[in-house]
């Protein structure tokens, strides 16, 4: 068996490993992207076998009785890596599956039980993320979600509950004024985590039909019956992962994203509770809003460390406090309420204001964020594929609209306006994440 970290997850405070530690690490992300027989092939080569017998399972397995899982599929945070300040720590692999439903309409409960037989599958397979142990530093095993778009429940004579906040993308770009974007078409998605290739490819495999046996578990149900995959995006996370990725050598060594900074600290996701729907028939369920972003990286490098931090954070930030990549705020952003509220004062006095300033104009009267981020780099070309979790799609437009500072009465040129001139949207979509006793082909109103 390998190292474990050889392509596993990381503490993000470790420091980059050798040359062919790092070159291990790249032909995973490579394996990962290429997909199917060959890149799981790829993976298995470097890592363990994910394909293992029955009675060589090579990673920790989970339960055989899955009932007692979260009902919230979106119930991640315990199931997640930390780092030193206590941050959560996403899954270094990453893929997003877009699926368009080829099943019957309506589907009957057959159906229904051989698509949840699939998801149990894995469940079974392998264990919920990094396990039940605290202290770890890698994820063992498989997280995923699954959701729906309205465009799958417009197959239905009933509608959605008027109580759930799910517009469909087209209507998202529309009122967000965007025009370049695309609004995806896809009527599911499966989100699939994993610390290794091998789990991940794995997993895909078995859900499209490709795979018998999966970490020694019989497949006991696929989708392929039902869903076809029209695009497959993949990406990673971690520290040091887009320096070694992408073509730019401006991109500091240990960075965990592409434009330089970690993103995700304590005070800026939201608490899973926050994002639960509450009522209705899909209570315990979410909503997804999924993204493709791309970076302008020439034009973000050419700022010094002191502006890039003054558009991502705010003026108010210092280096010191940031540190090179974000590690010196530990576990808080630093952007209080007085930052947000200095927002016009500091675009009048400097004529700059920051990303983060601006999103905290979003946050409850609590001074809490709505959104839960499950973003991570892409892997064709420096971006981001931005995964929100939210109780309502309104509160992922609430934050966008502070992200383009719509609340800013002070002009500010483009180049200063935080991030927005460094990065474009290329795709939307939105996905109900219902709750998982409902995530095998749900109807509009499951209570009838």
């Amino acid at each position: 068996m390998p190292c474990p970290h050889a392509n596993g997850d990381r503490p993000t405070d470790e420091q980059p490993g050798d040359s062919a530690r790092l070159s291990r690490r790249q032909m995973i992300r490579a394996a990962v992207a290429i997909g199917g027989a060959s890149g799981l092939s790829a993976c298995l080569t470097r890592e363990r076998d994910a394909t293992a017998t029955p009675e060589e399972p090579a990673f920790p397995t989970g339960p055989s009785d899955v009932s007692g899982l979260p009902e919230r599929q979106h119930a991640w945070v315990d199931w997640l890596v930390r780092d030193r300040f206590g941050n959560t720590v996403l899954p270094q692999h990453q893929t997003i599956l877009l699926l368009e439903y080829t099943g019957p309409t309506p589907p009957d409960e057959a159906d229904r039980e051989t698509v949840e037989a699939a998801f149990r599958t894995l469940e079974r397979a392998f264990q919920r993320g990094a396990g039940d142990d605290d202290s770890a530093v890698q994820h063992d095993g498989l997280l995923f979600v699954v959701g729906y778009a309205p465009a799958y429940f417009d197959r239905f004579d009933a509608d959605l509950p008027e109580s759930l906040d799910l517009p469909p993308p087209g209507e998202v770009l529309d009122e967000l004024g965007e025009t370049a974007p695309t609004a995806d078409d896809a009527d599911a998605v499966v989100h699939l985590a994993a610390g290794f290739g091998s789990v991940l490819l794995a997993a895909e495999e078995a859900l499209t039909g490709q795979r018998e046996v999966v970490n020694g578990v019989d497949v006991a149900g696929t989708l392929t019956d039902y869903f076809e995959v029209i695009e497959r995006r993949t990406g990673f996370f971690g520290r040091a992962q887009p320096a070694q990725r992408y073509d730019s050598d401006d991109i500091p060594d240990d960075a965990p994203l592409s434009m330089g900074y970690k993103s995700s600290y304590l005070d800026t996701l939201a608490p899973e509770d926050a994002v639960t729907i509450q009522a209705g028939p899909f209570a315990g369920g979410t909503t997804m809003q999924v993204s493709r972003l791309e970076h302008d990286l020439d034009a973000w490098y050419d700022r010094d460390h002191g502006e890039q931090i003054d558009r991502m954070f705010s003026p108010a930030h210092d280096e010191d406090s940031v540190g090179d990549v974000g590690a010196n705020l530990a576990a808080n952003s630093r952007v209080t309420e007085d930052i947000a509220e200095r927002v016009d004062e500091d675009a009048r006095e400097s004529g700059v204001v920051g990303h983060g300033q601006k999103l905290a104009h979003a946050r409850t009267d609590e001074f809490t964020p709505k959104i839960l981020r499950r973003d991570f780099n892409a892997t064709e070309a420096p971006g981001l594929h931005f995964d929100s979790w939210q109780r309502g799609i309104e509160d992922f437009l609430s934050v966008r609209r502070a992200m383009n500072g719509e609340h800013v009465d002070a002009e500010v040129d483009p180049e200063d306006d935080g991030i927005l001139d460094f990065i474009e949207v290329t795709n939307r979509a939105t996905f109900l994440m219902p709750p998982r006793s409902l995530r095998a082909l749900p109807g509009p109103d499951p209570d009838r």
